[in-house]
């Protein structure tokens, strides 16, 4: 038998998500009945109350409710939300959680749902869930269900969607997973241009009995290699492609925004980082190119990406900006540098070499860098520097145990 947070509105939405907790009763769990709204009182009784959730996120709630600015207090519970059911996940009082609603509901459900460890059983009914769903899903492993219809009372198309997501939730929490023969996690940041590498290192950290999972550093999977790093699921990270940050830097379309390299840190982690495709910034198709930086020096990747070669000023300060972020980290860290190319398209007589903006690159890393750095007159992709990568992982990982 599990507990099942069911989380939502209840001053609007109270009726279906009662009809909802008390299928999962019926298949013999408990439930932990949350509410978030800030309206009229809830239609049935909670057991975490309004308030109780709102303290949990230090918000004086009675104000924010006698103000009647709906919009104000769906964003102060989307802040209290997270909070409270993180506390109730580490205390191990519930092991999955619900939620039902259109907008509003679908923010303060999710919010709650994206700071949940991934594999955490998450389930979102939503009347947005055929449409783009970035941003309520994040980096997590929500479930968006469409409702078909409103969320708005119980009907014959509602009892049966909200019939099976109760069996959905309850599939999930039943559900046993098999971590016996779970190897320690290593996390590792991949492009194209640094493929070779990464396979490579893979192979190496593999031999050695770790568990390496690959992000293809697009943003999107930056941000999700953080959310993992963060979750304390990983014993290292091999961040060897950290091009999400010439893109972030110079307002391209692939940036994993500005926390990226932080979790790391939060977690504590032991990490091998490397400038790996530093060089590139990532644009559209060649017309969508911002008309400014005509006369930059662009590679087309394949008909929908366009490259843009960073010069020596941003690589001086994307050296900065890695050296921090690596000197933030109070776990093991080392800074790897390949002299001779940090992608395929930067070594020599490639188009995108470079050795005055790569010097930049290195010099502001080597200024900045309180962490140990080492340099190799080697190519990013080459045998000796994935080796030196890896062993060194290796090393940093066994020397913080």
């Amino acid at each position: 038998m599990a507990t099942i947070a069911v989380i939502g509105t209840l001053d609007s939405k109270g009726e279906e998500h009662a009809f909802v907790a008390n299928l999962i009763k019926a298949r013999g769990h408990e439930v932990l009945l949350i509410d978030v709204g800030t309206g009229s009182d809830p239609q049935v009784t909670p057991d975490v109350t309004r308030f109780e959730v709102a303290e949990a996120g230090e918000i004086d709630l009675p104000p924010l409710i006698d103000k009647q600015d709906r919009g104000e207090c769906v964003v102060a519970m989307s802040k209290a939300a997270p909070v409270l059911v993180s506390r109730l996940v580490a205390e191990g009082k519930i092991e999955g959680i619900v939620s039902l609603g259109g907008g509003g509901g679908t923010a303060l459900g999710t919010a709650a749902m994206r700071a949940l460890p991934v594999g955490f059983p998450k389930l979102m009914v939503s009347t947005l869930a055929s449409g783009n769903t970035a941003h309520y899903v994040g980096t997590k492993d929500i479930v968006m269900m469409p409702s078909i219809v409103d969320v708005a009372g119980l009907n014959r198309i509602s009892r049966m969607i909200f019939t099976r997501a109760a069996g959905a939730i309850c599939g999930m929490v039943e559900a046993e997973v098999d971590g016996s023969c779970a190897k320690p996690l290593i996390v590792a940041s991949m492009f194209g241009n640094t493929t070779d590498l990464v396979n490579k290192a893979k192979d190496l950290l593999e031999d050695a009995g770790y568990e390496v999972l690959v992000f293809h550093a697009t943003g999107t999977g930056g941000r999700t290699m953080e959310a993992l790093i963060e979750s304390g699921m990983v014993a290292g990270v091999l961040d060897v492609t950290t091009t999400e940050w010439a893109d972030e830097l110079v307002g391209a379309t692939l940036t994993a925004g500005p926390e990226r390299m932080d979790a790391m840190s939060k977690a504590k982690v032991p990490a091998v980082v490397a400038p790996g495709c530093l060089d590139m910034a990532n644009y559209g198709e060649r017309e969508t190119v911002p008309p400014e930086l005509e006369g930059r020096n662009f590679y087309i990747h394949n008909p929908q990406v366009t490259l843009m070669r960073t010069n020596a000023e941003e690589c001086a300060q994307l050296g900065k900006i890695i050296a921090e972020k690596a000197n933030a980290n109070e776990a093991p860290v080392s800074i790897m540098i390949p002299k001779k190319a940090i992608s395929v398209i930067s070594a020599e007589g490639q188009p995108f070499h470079d050795p005055v903006a790569d010097e930049a690159l290195f010099a502001g890393i080597r200024k900045h860098a309180k962490v140990a750095v080492e340099e190799l007159d080697a190519e990013i992709n080459s045998s000796e520097f994935a080796k030196a990568c890896a062993d060194k992982l290796l090393d940093l990982i066994a020397g913080s145990k």
